[in-house]
């Protein structure tokens, strides 16, 4: 499954430098790492433990947790969290719901297991909570969340495109950067193909062991992605029996909100409301019509100031040999329709962000323009695409670029504070990328302030290492 290989068409040479008396080079072969197979294999000892938030984040959140099929009871508890270190004593004990996936005959998976899941309800908004979950025996530390403010404080959360490949070795330092620059997030949005391989539980385990204990204690807002969340479950199957990866809705536990009597689209297409903002996931993979008369509806009753988007499939494709115009043509004029300010995309392994022109005011000077929703493109993961015009994309229909970049693991921190939406996107060491301000007018289009003089120089596959 791992396959050795060699960055710049097989040879990438590392100058040591002083490292020998001769001052030699020598040629670094890069293997990815393999893993035994007890290394994904559930055990007595709950793991892969997720925190979601409900539909009403001031009140409800859920979580998920894994052991083996010999744990079939088991529970969680939490208490309000003080410094002192017997807060404890205070906490409620909540009995798990338990599934079985049988994984043992599903291409790539083979995994028999019990995933756990309780939903905790009544909760205080703005309130710091502890958790922890096991059976009475075997439990897990205590881990810490907040459940969001009735009134529109300001907050951060981040955003990351595609994980995918080198999980586990490579996107785990981007997503370990983003809760650097932004350790009090309140959620993180994963805009899909969060593996590459829909039902392989190598790479669930390597997404799981990479996020560690931020998975469990900043609620993930999860969109699944193409090919990549999506499969046949058995050898020799035809694609057109593919299924959403038999793990997504045993290790989430995301809101029911969505198009109602599709159960394909259960914890796909979802909304939740978060200080201010209306946050939507939309399933780009599958029933788009049914999404878009449901899409209307939420946003034509939508009481928040802002409103964020997040689906796996550009409007605008950055990548060679794509399109997309079907999503485009049917969900972009609802956009227009209902003020979307933003939209948080994936899939196409590279970094652009802009604005279309058609039906959205872009004018101005010094870097002060009337927009409508901004589009953005980010890439996480170790795979990297060639953008299919790096001198400016979207000519052809009617848009405008801002900023792009190539062979560059990226993530996003965005700040909402009343009037004003901050956007940085910041490399997996940390320098700025990309950054503007949004800000909300009452009567018109927003002001868009761009804020690309305090970032680096933009990267593509000429000034970096080669992929």
């Amino acid at each position: 499954m791992k396959i050795k290989y060699l960055f710049s068409a097989l040879a990438f040479v590392l100058w040591v430098g002083n490292s020998t008396a001769q001052g030699q080079n020598h040629e670094v072969f890069y293997e990815s790492p393999e893993y035994e197979e007890v290394w994904i294999q559930p055990s007595l000892h709950p793991d892969r433990i997720m925190l979601n938030y409900g539909a009403d984040p001031t009140t409800t959140a859920s979580t998920t947790w894994r052991t083996n099929t010999e744990i079939d009871t088991v529970y969680a508890e939490i208490a309000k969290a003080t410094a002192a270190p017997k807060f404890w004593r205070t906490a409620k004990r909540f009995t798990a719901k338990t599934t079985l996936l049988d994984g043992s005959k599903v291409m790539d998976a083979g995994i028999v297991a019990n995933y756990h899941s309780v939903t905790f309800n009544d909760l205080e908004p703005n309130m710091l909570y502890g958790y922890r979950v096991g059976d009475g025996e075997h439990w897990s530390e205590w881990f810490q969340f907040k459940t969001a403010s009735e009134t529109n404080d300001k907050f951060s959360f981040l955003y990351m495109g595609d994980a995918q490949n080198d999980i586990f070795d490579l996107w785990s330092r981007t997503l370990r950067m983003g809760f650097q620059k932004a350790p009090f997030a309140r959620f993180i949005v994963h805009a899909g193909d969060q593996t590459g391989d829909p039902h392989g539980e190598e790479e669930w385990e390597e997404w799981f062991r990479a996020g560690s204990f931020i998975h469990s204690m900043i609620p993930s807002i999860h969109t699944p992605g193409s090919a990549h969340q999506y499969g046949p479950l058995y050898e020799g199957q035809d694609d057109s029996l593919e299924q959403l990866s038999i793990q997504w809705r045993p290790q989430f536990t995301l809101p029911e909100n969505g198009p109602k009597g599709i159960d394909e689209l259960k914890e796909t297409a979802y909304y939740m409301d978060f200080q201010g903002v209306r946050m939507i996931s939309v399933n780009s993979c599958v029933y788009l019509e049914e999404q878009a008369e449901w899409l209307k509806e939420i946003l034509a009753n939508n009481p928040n100031k802002w409103t964020i988007v997040t689906y796996h499939h550009p409007f605008y494709p950055i990548s060679r040999n794509r399109s997309n115009s079907k999503r485009r043509e049917l969900l972009k004029p609802i956009f227009d329709e209902f003020h979307v300010d933003l939209a948080l995309q994936g899939h196409d392994h590279a970094y652009a962000r802009g604005r279309a022109t058609e039906n959205n005011l872009v004018s101005g000077t010094n870097n002060l323009d009337q927009t409508g929703t901004v589009y953005v493109v980010s890439s996480g993961g170790g795979k990297m695409y060639n953008l299919s015009r790096p001198e400016g994309w979207w000519e052809q229909w009617g848009a405008k670029q801002d900023r792009n970049g190539e062979n560059t693991q990226l993530v996003q921190v965005i700040t909402v504070d009343h009037g004003t939406l901050h956007y940085k996107s910041y490399t997996a060491t940390g320098e700025l990328y990309d950054a503007f301000d949004l800000i909300k007018n009452e009567k018109g289009p927003n002001t868009l302030v761009d804020r690309q003089s305090e970032c680096i120089d933009a990267r593509y596959f000429n000034n970096t290492i080669a992929y």
